[in-house]
C-alpha cells in the first residue's frame, strides 16, 4: 500500500517537472523515473516514460501511446567534424527527431539527430538508432536494423479498435 503511494507521488512528481520544460504534451502523461525534455520536444497523448533524457538544438516529436524503459537518449545535435579544428569545432551538426504513434522503446535505447521511428515500431533494448526505422518493425543492434515485422493487419485491427495500454 505504501509502495503504491510512493510510486504514485514520485510520478507525479516527474510529471509535472517535465510538464514544465517540453514545448507541448497531451493529455495522459505519465513519467514514472527521472526524464529531462528541452523546450523543443513535442509530446502527444497517453506517453509513458520510464526515464530519458533529451539533449539538443533539434526537435522532438513524440507520438501519441508511446512506451519506454529506462535510459532512454535523445541526442538531437553532434559536434561538427568538419569545421574549422580537429577533431570538431563550435559548431553542430543538428537534426530533429520524430518518433510516431504507438512506438516502444526497450531499455538503454539511444536515438541520434535526424531520425524517424514509424508508426507502431519496437526497438530492442540497447540499440542504437542512426538511420529511420519504417513503421511496423522491429529493430535492434548497434546499429538498429530492423530483423522483423509486427504483423501488421493484427496492429491495424487492435488500432481501429482504440485498444491502447
Amino acid at each position: 500500500m505504501i509502495g503504491k503511494i510512493i510510486k504514485k507521488i514520485r510520478t507525479g512528481f516527474y510529471t509535472n517537472l517535465c510538464k514544465k520544460t517540453a514545448k507541448q504534451y497531451g493529455k495522459g502523461l505519465h513519467i514514472n523515473h527521472w526524464s529531462k525534455f528541452t523546450s523543443k520536444t513535442y509530446i502527444g497523448n497517453n506517453c509513458h516514460f520510464n526515464g530519458m533524457k533529451v539533449t539538443g538544438n533539434g526537435n522532438v516529436t513524440i507520438g501519441n501511446n508511446f512506451h519506454s524503459g529506462g535510459g532512454i537518449l535523445i541526442l538531437t545535435s553532434n559536434h561538427n567534424y568538419e569545421g574549422k579544428s580537429i577533431p570538431y569545432d563550435e559548431t553542430t551538426i543538428d537534426g530533429d527527431v520524430v518518433i510516431e504513434d504507438n512506438v516502444w522503446l526497450g531499455q538503454n535505447v539511444t536515438i541520434l539527430q535526424g531520425v524517424k521511428i514509424g508508426e507502431g515500431a519496437i526497438i530492442q533494448a540497447g540499440s542504437v538508432v542512426v538511420s529511420d526505422i519504417p513503421s511496423c518493425s522491429i529493430a535492434g543492434g548497434h546499429p538498429a536494423k530492423v530483423f522483423k515485422m509486427r504483423n501488421e493487419q493484427r496492429y491495424y485491427e487492435l488500432k481501429s479498435e482504440n485498444k491502447f495500454f
